[in-house]
This record gives C-alpha cells, sequence and structure tokens, in this order.
C-alpha cells in the first residue's frame, strides 16, 4: 500500500512536470504499437473484404477448373443439376494483332458465355451493356480490350483487331472486371464470346487453355456439402473446386505472407523501441537516485522500490498502448487514398480488435523485456552509494533474470502464433538480436578504443578531437543505446535495400544476357517442322529448343493424397507443365538413379527435378499419380536431374518417358535465343506464318516481374523506414537527456579558454563519429543479411547496390549530425559562470 501511495505522488508530480524524461518512452512505444497495429487492422480488412466479396471476385457461389478440354455432356448435366445457374469461362493467351499496322502483343482473352458475369458487373466505356459491345458491327464479332492494349497496339474504338485467323471489331474499353482480382498475367486483357473464337483455330486440340465453370447455389447453400459432392461425384477428372469461401488462393497467399514479413519488420521497430525504453528507464532511476537513497534510508525494502517505480512505468506503459492503439487503428483510415486500386476497393477498413490485440500483447511485453533490467539494478545499491552520487551497475537477483527470460520466451511464442511462420519469425528476429549483440560488442569495443587512445599525447593540444573522444568513451553520449538504435534501423534498410537492388538487376540486367528472347507457346506438331526450319534459316538466331508441353496435377504420392505428403508446395498446389522425352535431352544432368533409355516402352516413368523432390521429400522408388487431360497415370521416380530455373530456359520438374504420354492431345513450346535487334522483327514473322502459336517476349515478362518485386519492396522500405524512425527518437532522447552535461562541458570548456567555434567543433565529431560507427556497422550488417537472402533463398549472384549503400551512411552520418547540433546551441549559448554556479 506505501508502494502504491509513494508510486502514485511521483505520478502526479510527473504529471505536473508534463511528463518530462519519459516523452522518448512513451514515443517509442507508441510508434511501435502503432505501426503493427496499423499493419494487422489493414491486413484483417482486406482478408475481409476478399471474404464478404467472395462471390464477386469468383463470379459465382463455385468454380470448377478443367485444363486442356472443356466439360463433357455428363458433367455440364451435373453441374445443371446441382446448381440454378452456371456461365462458362475459357482462358487463355494469344496474341493481338492490329491489322492497319500489323502491331501485335501478347494479351490474356477471356472468352465468355452469354450468362456472363453470374454475379457482379464489368464497367465498359460509354455505358456500354456487355450484348451491345459483343453484338459488333459490319458483320464482324465484337471484342473488348484492355486500356492499355488500346495504348500499345495503337488502336481505336471501332478498328479492327484479329486474334488467331479471325477478325474482331473494339466496341469498348475494359474499366472494371470484377472476377480477376488477385489473378496475375503477362498480358492485358481481353473480353469475348466463346463463340465467336470459331474458325480462330485458337482452341485446337493440344492448346494450352482453361475452362472455368461458375455456378451459383440457392441461398444459404453449404459449400462445404456442395465440395463434397464433387469430391465424391468428379473422381480422376483433373478438375479442380474452388469456391466463394477462398476466392482468391493466390492473392490470399501474397497478402498474408507480405503482411507476415510487415508484422515482423514492425517487430524489430518495437524492438528499437525498447532499447529507447531501457535508456529512458535507466535515465529515470538515474534521476531518482536521491529519492530512492532516502526510501532505502527511511527502511523501504528493495521489493518496495522495485514496485515503487515498476508501477509508475507501467502506467505510462498503459498509456502509450493505448495512444498506440488510437493511432493505429485509425491509420488504415488514413491510408486508404494510398492503398493500389485493387485493395484500396477491396479493404474494408474498421476496427479490428483481433489486430489490436495482438499489438498490445507485443507492446506491453516489449516494455517489461526491457525495463526489468534497469529496474532490477535498483536492489543492489547501498543508501551509501546512492548519497555519494555513484551508483555502480550490478546484474539483477537471479529471480528477475527468470522472469525476463520467460517474458523473452513469451514473446516469441506471441510472434511465431501472431505471424504463423516459425522460420520466418526465428530468421529475422534472430537476425535482430545478431545485429544488437553485433552492434554492442562494437559499440563497447569503439569506447574501449577511445579509451586507450586518450592515454596518449597525440591529441593533448587538439581539444575538439580530445573532448569528443573523452565525451564518447565516459559514456556520456549514450554511444551504446544510440548505436544499437540507429543502427538497427539502418541495418534492416540496408538488407532491404540490398535484396530488392539485386533482385531488380537480377530481371532486368542479368536474366536477358542468358535468358532466351521468346517462349513460343501452343504450337502444334504439323507446324513444328516448319517452325523450326524457319529459325533455322535465320542468322540472327542463336540457338532453339523445343519440347512437348502438356499440364498435369500431382494429385497423390505413394497413394496418399499430394498434399498430406508434400504439404503446401508450390509443385503440388495446380496443374504443373509437364514433358516428355525418349532419349537424354541435352545438358541434362542425372543426380541420382537411371534415365530409362532409348525406345523404353515398358510401365510409366518420372524423371524428377532433384531440388523440388528434396523439398517434398519424395525420392527414387516413389510413386506419383499425375491427372493429365483428365486421365490418372501412375509412374515410379527413377532418377532425378538437375533443373535451373534461374536462366528462364527450358526446364520441367516432371518429366516422363515418351510412351507414357506420346498418344495424349499435346502442342509443344520452344525458347529461343536471339539477337536482340532482331526480336520484333523475328516475333512478326513467326505470328504471321502461325496465328495460332502465342510468343511472349522475355524482356516484357521480366518487366511485369520487376514491377512486382518493387512493389513488395517499397512496402518492405516502409516498415524499414519505421524501424528508422524509431531509431531516430532514440537518438533525440539521448541527445535531449544529455544537454545538461552539454552545458556543463561546455562551461568547463569557456573556462579554460576554448572558443565556441572549437566546442562546436568537438560536439560535431562526437555526433558525426557515433552516426558513422551507427551506419558502418549497420551497413556491413545489412550487406551480410542481402547477401544470405539473395544466397540462400532466391538463388541469386549477389552484388553491392553502392547507391543504397551510400544512403545508409549518409542516413546515419546526417541523422545524428543534425540532431547533435540541434540540441548543442542550447547548452552551448549558456553563460560559463551561471552554469557552475548552478552546479556549485
Amino acid at each position: 500500500m506505501i508502494a502504491l501511495k509513494i508510486a502514485q505522488r511521483e505520478l502526479t508530480a510527473a504529471w505536473r512536470e508534463r511528463l518530462h524524461g519519459f516523452r522518448i518512452l512513451m514515443l517509442c512505444l507508441i510508434f511501435g504499437i502503432a505501426s503493427i497495429s496499423a499493419i494487422g487492422s489493414l491486413r484483417e480488412a482486406i482478408d475481409a473484404g476478399l471474404n464478404s466479396n467472395g462471390r464477386v471476385f469468383l463470379g459465382g457461389d463455385a468454380e470448377i477448373e478443367l485444363t486442356y478440354r472443356q466439360a463433357n455432356a455428363q458433367e455440364v448435366a451435373w453441374m445443371t443439376d446441382q446448381s440454378l445457374a452456371q456461365s462458362q469461362i475459357i482462358d487463355f493467351r494469344s496474341m493481338a494483332v492490329a491489322p492497319a499496322t500489323n502491331k501485335r502483343l501478347l494479351t490474356q482473352i477471356k472468352a465468355v458465355d452469354s450468362a456472363y458475369p453470374l454475379v457482379g458487373a464489368v464497367t465498359l466505356s460509354d455505358d456500354l451493356s456487355l450484348p451491345e459491345a459483343f453484338a459488333g458491327r459490319d458483320g464482324l464479332p465484337g471484342a473488348i480490350l484492355a486500356p492499355a492494349l488500346l495504348r500499345r497496339l495503337k488502336i481505336n474504338l471501332g478498328d479492327q483487331v484479329q486474334f488467331g485467323q479471325k477478325n474482331f471489331v473494339v466496341m469498348a474499353t475494359l474499366l472494371k472486371e470484377p472476377d480477376n482480382f488477385g489473378n496475375f498475367a503477362l498480358g492485358p486483357r481481353s473480353l469475348v464470346l466463346t463463340k465467336d473464337l470459331e474458325g480462330s483455330r485458337l482452341l485446337t486440340a493440344g492448346t494450352l487453355f482453361s475452362s472455368k465453370y461458375r455456378l451459383l447455389f440457392e441461398d444459404g447453400s453449404e459449400l462445404g456439402q456442395a465440395q463434397q459432392r464433387f469430391d465424391k461425384d468428379w473422381p480422376g477428372t483433373g478438375a479442380k473446386w474452388k469456391d466463394a469461401r477462398k476466392a482468391s488462393p493466390g492473392a490470399d497467399r501474397v497478402i498474408e505472407r507480405l503482411s507476415r514479413f510487415l508484422i515482423l519488420i514492425g517487430l524489430s521497430g518495437l524492438v528499437v523501441g525498447g532499447i529507447g525504453v531501457s535508456a529512458a528507464v535507466r535515465a529515470f532511476v538515474a534521476k531518482k537516485t536521491g529519492h530512492i537513497a532516502v526510501l532505502k534510508t527511511l527502511g523501504a525494502t528493495p521489493g518496495q522500490i522495485f514496485w515503487i517505480y515498476t508501477m509508475q512505468i507501467a502506467v505510462y506503459t498503459g498509456v502509450s498502448v493505448v495512444l498506440g492503439l488510437l493511432l493505429g487503428a485509425l491509420a488504415p483510415f488514413a491510408a486508404r487514398p494510398f492503398l493500389p486500386g485493387n485493395l484500396a476497393e477491396v479493404a474494408l477498413i474498421s476496427i479490428y480488435p483481433s489486430a489490436l490485440i495482438e499489438a498490445a500483447v507485443y507492446g506491453c511485453l516489449a516494455a517489461a523485456i526491457f525495463s526489468i533490467w534497469p529496474l532490477a539494478q535498483t536492489e543492489h545499491i547501498r543508501p551509501a552509494n546512492l548519497f555519494r552520487g555513484g551508483a555502480p551497475a550490478q546484474w539483477p537477483a537471479q529471480r528477475y533474470l527468470i522472469v525476463q527470460g520467460a517474458l523473452l520466451a513469451a514473446a516469441l511464442f506471441g510472434a511465431v502464433q501472431f505471424s504463423g511462420s516459425w522460420s520466418m519469425t526465428f530468421w529475422l528476429l534472430g537476425g535482430i538480436a545478431l545485429s544488437l549483440l553485433i552492434l554492442a560488442l562494437i559499440s563497447g569495443a569503439f569506447q574501449f578504443t577511445l579509451r586507450r587512445i586518450m592515454r596518449g599525447s597525440a591529441f593533448q593540444r587538439r581539444l575538439p578531437l580530445r573532448a569528443a573522444f573523452s565525451a564518447l568513451a565516459s559514456g556520456s553520449e549514450r554511444t551504446g543505446s544510440v548505436v544499437m538504435g540507429i543502427g538497427l534501423g539502418l541495418t534492416v534498410l540496408a538488407a532491404v535495400g540490398q535484396i530488392d537492388g539485386n533482385l531488380r538487376r537480377s530481371i532486368t540486367q542479368s536474366l536477358p544476357d542468358k535468358a532466351p528472347s521468346f517462349f513460343f507457346l501452343d504450337i502444334q506438331s504439323t507446324q513444328l517442322p516448319e517452325f523450326n526450319q524457319r529459325l533455322a534459316e535465320n542468322p540472327a538466331v542463336r540457338n532453339v529448343e523445343t519440347a512437348p508441353m502438356l499440364r498435369g496435377l500431382v494429385t497423390k504420392i505413394n497413394d496418399q493424397p499430394a498434399a498430406e505428403i508434400g504439404g503446401d508446395h508450390w509443385v503440388l498446389r495446380g496443374d504443373r507443365g509437364i514433358s516428355y522425352a525418349d532419349g537424354l535431352p541435352e545438358k541434362t544432368k542425372i543426380t541420382a538413379g537411371q534415365w530409362w533409355g532409348a525406345g523404353y516402352s515398358g510401365s510409366p516413368q518420372i524423371s524428377f527435378a532433384a531440388e523440388e523432390a528434396e523439398e517434398i521429400g519424395i525420392g527414387i522408388g516413389d510413386q506419383l499419380t499425375l491427372n493429365v487431360l483428365g486421365r490418372d497415370i501412375t509412374a515410379t521416380i527413377t532418377s532425378l536431374r538437375e533443373v535451373d530455373f534461374s536462366t528462364a530456359g527450358m526446364g520441367f520438374v516432371i518429366l516422363l518417358n515418351e510412351a507414357a504420354l506420346r498418344g495424349a492431345p499435346h502442342s509443344h513450346i520452344a525458347t529461343v535465343y536471339a539477337e536482340a535487334s532482331a526480336e520484333i522483327p523475328i516475333l512478326d514473322e513467326l505470328n504471321q506464318a502461325f496465328p495460332n502459336v502465342t510468343g511472349i517476349q522475355i524482356r516484357e515478362a521480366a518487366a511485369l516481374v520487376t514491377g512486382v518485386v518493387s512493389s513488395i519492396a517499397s512496402a518492405a522500405s516502409i516498415g524499414a523506414l519505421a524501424t528508422l524512425i524509431t531509431g531516430f527518437l532514440i537518438l533525440i532522447g539521448a541527445a535531449a537527456a544529455g544537454t545538461a552535461q552539454r552545458a556543463y562541458e561546455s562551461a568547463i570548456l569557456k573556462t579554460l579558454g576554448a572558443t565556441q567555434r572549437e566546442i562546436l567543433t568537438s560536439f560535431a565529431l562526437r555526433s558525426a563519429m557515433i552516426g558513422a560507427l551507427a551506419a558502418g556497422v549497420a551497413l556491413g550488417a545489412g550487406l551480410l543479411g542481402g547477401w544470405a537472402v539473395s544466397h540462400f533463398v532466391f538463388e541469386n549472384q549477389f552484388n553491392i547496390i553502392w547507391g543504397n549503400a551510400a544512403l545508409v551512411i549518409l542516413g546515419g552520418v546526417g541523422l545524428t549530425l543534425i540532431t547533435g547540433m540541434l540540441f548543442a546551441l542550447g547548452p552551448l549559448s549558456k553563460s560559463a559562470a551561471t552554469e557552475l554556479r548552478h552546479r556549485d
């Protein structure tokens, strides 16, 4: 009770002083909690939008997807019997050609029926309806094109566009497509009626396309029961089910992983904030030295003193948590105008308690973990030492260390639970811990080195430098907390910048040098000889590789569902490109097992990519069941191969013997290596000769991927910047706390004859040295982290991005120098006599 009364009295006094000494502590917590709660709230808003608008994004209550084929009569009858309404969509890539200029561009065609869309509405230019747009004119069917396609083909409404061997008239511009959220496409969208594709030769046997059947059920129909009926009645057909409960799995995965990563980066900001909390608590305890001495002299126990100041810190933490949650809850409302168009439309911005609870837990744990050590150290301080102004630091009692360890374990467990990924959590938080350790060790070594240097006579006559070294060596500038706070923020920023720069460089520069110029899809077997001959006769073509191409779904591994064995591995997530070969292909390296040999016609065998096999947990002798065109093929893995996807060349994870797939309808793909100046003429020639063949230019595809990478890196950079801002708050707190010490030091130096210029130079030198130390260590740690991610995660060559490195160094030095100078002008302007009389 006495402890509570004393704590209440001191809190009242602190409130009258406008929380002087606690502002930085509170700001660090507020900013960290606000960042995490804002990210979590935005994630919840997007999830809620995806769930509530699932029918619109999917285009119906459920969707059944088939690859390479359309539903047969029996399957159509099943859908008609089970649902109230149906709509068929055929989705595939093709070339859009402007007949007037012969300019051609890759497009993603969506062929629809008259029932489309079952849910939602398509918005067209000039307020046209879909029937009006598809009606066409002058005997030609109508087509709807995305604005980017019109712009790049340099055609207008009313002009003609050619798909395959058939012309269409462009009737409208596609402004909004409700059922396309989260779908990545290599080309802009085109909409046509399925029946109008007759005569285009685009959907011949073996052409790569997918048929999607959207279904509407009765209101209140249980989608889980509908899926169970589908699983029971469609076995072995290769059909995939999707419903409004999870309308866009790809978008869900991307948003979930990105939000996890951003929350973990937000946690790094909170860790930096914790350093600020620790520094503020230490300063608070140092300020209360006299009070603690009096209380101990009057008989207060160490436990009472601990709880007196713990309760005060708890109150400040509680206020900070409330303010941080308030800002975090409001942040998504303010951020809505800055969200990308599709996310702004999807997100249901609101107050989400789960996100706020998560942030509150993180904030309270961070405050407790970083406060308990300096608070517990008061237990071993003797009153005599306190009255003399000295309080030698000692390790806290064992019970406090146990509590702190338990809090750390709870924080780690919470981070794993909230992020949903133990590996990502351990890697990131482990990297943060390692970075903090390195920063602390180097900061300590730096101060030790300065103390050794001070013993020499080289700096006796260099007052500014000697004064700066003395201040840094003595710890009066709080070198350790500033270096760790600013350094960790710069480390995260440096690592993100290096990873982003290397990924973009790899995609836009290195990849095109070793990658093919084109991918060509949907080459029919009868077209392949002429296709190869044309390229062989072209002197600008360096190399051509072709392979048969089908798509299949791995449904079982050793007669068990594939997902139960291999989890959510990307190879098992959906249908994948597969091929066949008789003799061993050139440049193929077998790492285990044996090739089946030319002319083999026995039971089906598979050669699987070695790295992916290891990730899934399969190997030689395991059996895979593949569904290809609705037919199950069970084959045994007899060899493993090296497959290098980094060159964007020909590569298949799954390769079967020729006899296993030769009779199935299929087309071929080709990779063409050619001189850059000849790419457009080659593309034009082959598309004119083979209108059904789709050519994908690697440079354009790389540009699209670069845009995706840049957007992710931008989001990560914002999170890293938040960490740096928290470090900047620590810097401000350290500078503000050292104002009195600088005023006293300035007075002493003036008395000894130092000029204001020399004193200001000394203050500037120490700030610049702290910034350079923090930035240098951060850059080294960031480069190491960037290399590790590039090498082990992306398997990419790493080169230092010097622009980012220079920004880190300049940022560290600039932040500390500007802050140091701002807080040095006040002490420098004070009268030496006044300051010394005050100290006396």
